[in-house]
């Protein structure tokens, strides 16, 4: 019998965690609609806000990465604030699309799946990144935080040649997070006219 790793669960893992997501964001509703409206506005304009600097950080991170991933070693732009900028901006996309649910629940899911999910593909990353760029990584490593950025070490080179196609692939991907809370605003829109049935509220 061949032995089941984390790796050969991790597809399916994701593919049900996706499809329990979808199925919770679609029965239920906010307990907060009823009781208070002014923390229903709160976490939506905090999900726009955190979802917005996402997209831009995604972005930021493009015009350093379309077309180099682990081919280059970049270490200069958001690069230069922590290894994977990329990752902590979709974080926030994501913590943005859940708050923009107007629950703490959704966000907490989501947050919890992104940390079971995420280390193991930074690890892999950064292996293939170690196996490419040798000493030139460990040097960038050891300067340089793994995923929360350091604000103090921005450095930016004065010009930056930018793969133009990739790059327009790469907005498709940034905008997401506001495709998704576009989403949650038609679910909304159709528990409220009765279309799509509320089974049960969440905080």
């Amino acid at each position: 019998m061949a032995r089941v790793t984390v790796e050969n669960l991790r597809v399916p893992i994701s593919v049900a965690y996706v499809l329990v997501l979808v199925a919770l964001v679609l029965s239920s509703a906010s307990v907060w609609e009823a009781h208070s409206p002014l923390v229903c506005s709160s976490l939506f304009c905090l999900g726009i806000f955190l979802a917005g600097m996402g997209s831009l950080g995604r972005v930021w991170c493009s015009l350093y990465i379309g077309g180099r991933k682990t081919r280059t070693l970049v270490c200069e732009g958001p690069y230069s604030l922590c290894r994977n900028p990329l990752y902590f901006f979709s974080l926030l996309g994501v913590m943005g699309v859940g708050f923009a649910s107007e629950t703490l629940v959704v966000p907490g899911i989501l947050v919890l799946g992104f940390a079971a999910y995420y280390p193991f593909v930074i690890r892999a990353e950064e292996n293939k990144l170690r196996a490419m760029h040798g000493p030139q990584y460990e040097q960038y490593r050891r300067a340089v935080p793994k995923f929360f950025p350091r604000l103090t070490g921005l450095n930016e080179p004065p010009r930056y040649e930018v793969d133009p196609v990739r790059f327009r692939r790469n907005l498709v991907s940034a905008l997401w997070f506001v495709w998704l809370i576009g989403g949650l605003e038609i679910v909304e829109t159709l528990h409220a006219v009765g279309w799509l049935p509320v089974l049960f509220r969440i905080y």
